[in-house]
């Protein structure tokens, strides 16, 4: 059974700085690439940084590039966001998401996070909210 579970949200004042981990089972993880994923209320979901199956591609929202990083650890089957300078706009729920990709498809990460390559499995979410 796929599963992708996430963690590591919370409460963080501005300014602050949080790691959630999506840790993924019932496929094997060199075969999919992973995003991260945000959604607000009453704002559209957003792509906020996607990684492709090796690990070698990673793409940003123009809104966390600079302030978040996204790392895989295929044999831990755990994909990481790094938050840094946290600000209220990043309040929202995180989802991870995996898509399988040639593990040379170094596009695959763009296309994920902006909505033009299909998504084939998603985690239940992890609030992170931001404020004083």
């Amino acid at each position: 059974q796929v599963q992708l579970v996430e963690s590591g949200g919370g409460l963080v004042q501005p300014g602050g700085s949080l790691r959630l981990s999506c840790a993924v089972s019932g496929f094997t993880p060199e075969d999919y690439a992973i995003g991260w994923f945000r959604q607000a209320p009453g704002k559209e979901r957003e792509g906020v940084s996607c990684i492709s199956s090796s690990g070698g591609s990673q793409f940003y929202a123009d809104s966390v590039k600079g302030r978040f990083s996204i790392a895989r650890d295929n044999a831990k089957n755990t994909v990481y966001l790094q938050m840094v300078t946290l600000n209220a706009e990043d309040t929202a729920n995180y989802y991870c998401a995996a898509s399988r990709a040639p593990r040379t498809a170094e596009f695959v990460p763009q296309a994920m996070c902006v909505g033009t390559y299909g998504l084939d499995y998603w985690g239940k979410g992890t609030l992170v909210t931001v404020s004083s």
